[in-house]
């Protein structure tokens, strides 16, 4: 029976090709993962913009009902919203309506990508926090403001500020990105946004920065398993995965 140790819902922005080769690289045996798109705003487009990406976010927000739902059915053990900016939008501390919405349609725990960052840094003990994000300047904000208002110094941060397309870019770029946001006494460095390809680099950073480093994808499936009872140390992705 596939998903004999745990089923992994995973809910994914439309235009999102990141997250579903990601997290199939990273999750151990007896593990499946079951992904649904959410809505699209009328409009579409590219993922480029603060504009844009905000209505996006809220469209997603908006209409995660019916894509939840089709969850449902594969009867997960948890479910992941995959999209880091819309706890941004909400603000820290006030995503609850949207778990608890989500989590009525599938039957299952839910898990934000933010929240489970924030279970990542917590469990690490850190902080002294670096940030790097690919997102528009005003997201960006957004970013730091929500991170500062879970209680961490941002010591360190960067963006990546010619971003055409998220769903564009590569994992050196996301390498390099860590390296400009790292800075002497932060404790870990967060890369936030399940669009950007990461895991790839985990290692090689932490190698090269000598501190934990944290994705958003990685973060997901971290916390996704742990509440589905599955502890094993998976090894290649980083620290976090690599404890257990």
């Amino acid at each position: 029976m596939f998903g004999w140790r745990a089923r992994i819902g995973v809910l994914v922005p439309p235009g999102n090709p990141t997250v579903e080769p990601e997290m199939y690289r990273m999750a151990p045996e007896g593990v499946t993962l079951h992904f649904a798109r959410m809505q699209a705003p009328p409009s579409g487009g590219p993922a480029g913009g603060a504009a844009g990406m905000e209505e996006r976010s809220r469209a997603y927000r908006e209409g995660i009902d019916a894509p939840a739902a089709t969850l449902a059915d594969v009867r997960p053990a948890v479910v992941v919203l995959a999209h880091t900016a819309s706890s941004y939008a909400l603000g820290f501390g006030r995503e609850t309506p949207l778990i608890d919405r989500i989590t009525a349609c599938t039957g299952a725990p839910t898990v934000m990508a933010a929240h489970a960052a924030l279970a990542a840094l917590r469990h690490l003990g850190v902080s002294r926090l670096a940030l790097g994000t690919p997102y528009p300047e005003a997201i960006s904000r957004q970013g730091q403001a929500y991170w500062q208002a879970a209680g961490f110094d941002l010591v360190g941060y960067h963006r990546l500020a010619d971003v055409q397309d998220i769903y564009a870019e590569s994992e050196e770029r996301a390498y390099l990105l860590a390296r400009r946001a790292d800075a002497p006494d932060a404790e870990a460095v967060l890369l936030s946004g399940t669009g950007l390809p990461t895991v790839a680099m985990l290692e090689t950073l932490e190698r090269d920065l000598g501190k934990p480093v944290i994705s958003s994808n990685q973060a997901c499936l971290w916390r996704a398993l742990r509440l589905a009872g599955v502890r094993e140390p998976i090894a290649g992705y980083g620290r976090l995965l690599r404890e257990g």
